[in-house]
């Protein structure tokens, strides 16, 4: 079954997120055994080359990746699903209007407008411009106000295969301070608590970014069908400062 099958199944899969452009870790981290490996093009810290490097290696490692594109724009989003990506995750959506923009940006006529040049994707989903619209998936960040008070119409989008929360950012626009403001907790858990609601009776796939992996179980409970864990430049900072501090005593 491939990955298009299992998130349009709303089958429960975990993945990681990838900011650095170090292909031979993030080769390590696909082998690992996450379902999926997301490259974060809009605020990573990776360019074409790193994203094209970046799906090679998690390719190796035989994982399944996706990209996190930087805009709603056909170009990036072109250009990722042309360098093998499975998927895009689309940022700052707001309306379903902004779906269908993408929705069309990411799929070949007659579905959408994507302009045929698979260099790298037709080896990963072959050349037919159908069977490339079956296999790659479009996902919806919800990361605004507008886009939670518009969420229900966002998920009726033909050719949507599911919402993806960036919880900074939706916490921010439920008036957050700072990231994990206790202030707006409970707005917050309202705020993922539709999200997953609205998903559920759409038929699409609910994603969610969690900062651990209980976290991360805790969402998958509550209703979500994947959640990614982290990232490779936290986890990295975190770890070193846990054995300098043991070191130290």
């Amino acid at each position: 079954m491939t990955f298009a099958q299992q998130l349009r199944d709303r089958e429960q899969l975990v993945g990681y997120w990838i900011t650095m452009d170090a292909p031979p870790a993030t080769e390590r981290i696909a082998r690992a055994g996450y379902d999926y490996v997301v490259l974060d093009g809009q605020h990573g810290l990776i360019g074409y080359e790193g994203l094209l490097n970046g799906l090679l290696a998690i390719d190796a490692g035989g994982s399944t990746g996706l990209v996190r594109v930087e805009a709603n724009d056909p170009t990036p989003i072109g250009r990722a699903l042309d360098a093998g990506a499975a998927g895009v995750i689309v940022p700052l959506i707001d309306t379903a209007d902004d779906v269908a923009l993408a929705v069309r940006a990411a799929k070949y006529p007659p579905v959408g407008r994507r302009s045929f040049g698979p260099m790298r994707s037709a080896l990963r989903f072959g050349p037919e411009p159908a069977k490339a619209n079956a296999e790659t998936v479009v996902l919806a960040m919800i990361e605004t106000a507008q886009a939670l008070a518009n969420v229900e119409a966002i998920c009726a989008t033909p050719q949507l295969d599911g919402l993806y929360v960036g919880p900074v950012d939706l916490s921010l626009a439920l008036g957050a301070r700072y990231p994990g403001d206790p202030e707006i907790a409970d707005a917050f858990e309202d705020a993922v608590a539709r999200i997953a609601a609205a998903a559920a009776t759409a038929g699409i796939a609910a994603g969610i970014h969690t900062f651990d992996g209980e976290n991360a179980n805790r969402r998958l409970k509550q209703g979500y069908s994947f959640a990614t864990v982290s990232s490779d430049l936290s986890h990295l900072e975190a770890i070193a400062a846990e054995h300098l501090r043991v070191a130290r005593g």
